[in-house]
């Protein structure tokens, strides 16, 4: 069974993703040690809040270094909601610079009549990289549970593996570049797509572990 780490940055309940890592099979380690980080088959990176709270908390731990050396290492990388946008390098809602592993900006949801800002709940996803692994045995345009003021903006549109509309305005809800994957959504509140995706996140890691043997 592989042993991936769900980092602890004090940024939201990490218990509910490390369920459904655990019944994909995998072994979860909950943690702030760069050690165990390093030591791990693979990392996920949950988080809910804000973003300025959030990379204080990094830094006060320095796992910095350790997510940028992970990710650079090729091991599979999974980012979920505040995990996918603290990747980034700026965000409309702090002041604090981001890890900047991936080039853009996280950004606020344009007010509209007739939608809600958070954008909470179900919406369909628009895969824009329908290969990528998250997605196999998802279905096409899975439904799956969002809870998110703000939005990344790649600078490198061909990182984007999956947008939602919401109103008028289509946004990037997940990414994926080599080893390394995110998503806005929450995989651990999306039913049986949710689920899933953690399999599939479980079955890449496998996949790595073997070739490797």
């Amino acid at each position: 069974m592989p042993t991936i780490a769900v980092i602890d940055y004090d940024m939201g309940n990490l218990h509910s993703a490390c369920k459904g890592l655990d019944n994909a099979g995998a072994t979860t380690i909950v943690t702030d040690s760069a050690k165990e980080i390093e030591s791990a088959d693979a990392v996920v990176l949950p988080g809910v809040g804000s973003f300025d709270p959030a990379m204080q908390h990094l830094r006060s731990r320095d796992l910095v270094q350790p997510i940028k050396d992970v990710i650079a290492s090729g091991k599979p990388f999974l980012g979920i909601c505040l995990g996918l946008q603290i990747l980034f390098e700026s965000s409309e809602e702090g002041k604090e610079a981001g890890l900047g592993i991936v080039p853009g900006v996280v950004k606020r949801f344009h007010h509209e009549p007739e939608i809600t800002i958070p954008h909470m709940g179900w919406n369909q996803l628009e895969f824009t990289q329908p290969d990528c692994a998250l997605w196999q045995r998802l279905g096409e345009k899975p439904w799956v549970y969002f809870v998110h003021s703000y939005y990344v903006e790649p600078t490198d549109p061909s990182i984007r593996a999956a947008t939602i509309t919401h109103g008028t305005q289509t946004v990037t809800a997940a990414i994926a570049r080599d080893n390394l994957m995110a998503v806005q959504f929450h995989p651990e509140k999306s039913s049986t797509a949710g689920l899933q995706l953690l399999s599939n996140f479980v079955e890449l890691v496998n996949q790595r572990q073997l070739l490797q043997v």
